[in-house]
């Protein structure tokens, strides 16, 4: 006897529940280790060390790259700062965490109802990595001293109602929701880099990896097919994740 499998619908509501509670309130976990900051580049040896030292080519590990910093976390001490750039970087890195549990709730939200299988693994595989800045950005708040932000629940329900709105209009717009909020995530990011103290180079090293996976998701779901948003649709998009930014800075 063939004995046919099926998911009943209870168990996609636990699930959807899980992630979305683990999102909120459990503690975060990543997959990667907190980013670092990246030693100097093999051009700042002394003249004739490169020719004894170990390139690709002889299978041996590459120079590290933005991407790959992860793996030199808590290899160099902690940058020391002042008590109003403690503030500062905390201030910002509680902003960047809020953004983070939003950014897991529009994927969750998304991925609930998509229409495709494909769609569907490729936002929870970007949900995955948003999980790691989520767990890098709770990490710092710890060593800054700090705490998330209390309205993270109502960002998180929020968000994933957007993002289940986004994916019943089908799964261009919904990928085309995709590029815009990461064009916009890179933009806000930038931003951040320029404001965080000069000395904390351990906030910056996160910013910057974050970064460079969100330009990571935008591309793929650019290239998954996704449909150009309308320019309305794009400016109440910004004027939401302002009053997010502002409210999580101070609340």
């Amino acid at each position: 006897m063939t004995v046919m499998e099926s998911v009943h619908p209870l168990d996609h509501v636990i699930s959807v529940a899980d992630r979305a509670l683990r999102a909120m309130f459990a503690p975060a976990h990543a997959s990667r280790p907190v980013p670092d900051a990246v030693p100097s580049a093999p051009a700042s040896r002394p003249h004739g060390a490169a020719d004894t030292a170990p390139t690709a080519a002889a299978g041996t590990a590459p120079t590290p790259s933005p991407n790959t910093a992860v793996e030199l976390a808590s290899r160099a001490p902690l940058p020391s700062l002042s008590e109003s750039d403690r503030r500062k970087s905390a201030e910002l890195m509680r902003v960047n965490h809020a953004g983070e549990v939003a950014a897991q709730a529009l994927y969750h939200g998304q991925a609930l109802i998509s229409r495709s299988a494909a769609t569907r693994d490729m936002l929870l595989h970007a949900a995955r990595e948003e999980a790691d800045h989520l767990a890098w950005c709770e990490t710092r708040l710890k060593e800054l001293g700090s705490r998330p932000s209390l309205l993270n629940p109502v960002w998180y329900c929020g968000s994933f109602a957007i993002g289940a709105l986004a994916a019943a209009a089908g799964d261009r717009t919904s990928l085309g929701f995709v590029v815009e909020t990461e064009r916009q995530v890179e933009g806000h990011l930038n931003e951040h880099l320029a404001l965080l103290p000069s000395d904390d180079t351990r906030s910056r090293a996160i910013l910057n990896v974050m970064r460079t996976d969100e330009i990571g998701h935008g591309a793929t779901a650019k290239a998954a097919g996704a449909t150009e948003l309308p320019a309305p649709v794009r400016v109440l998009m910004r004027q939401v994740a302002r009053v997010m930014t502002t409210a999580a800075q101070w609340i």
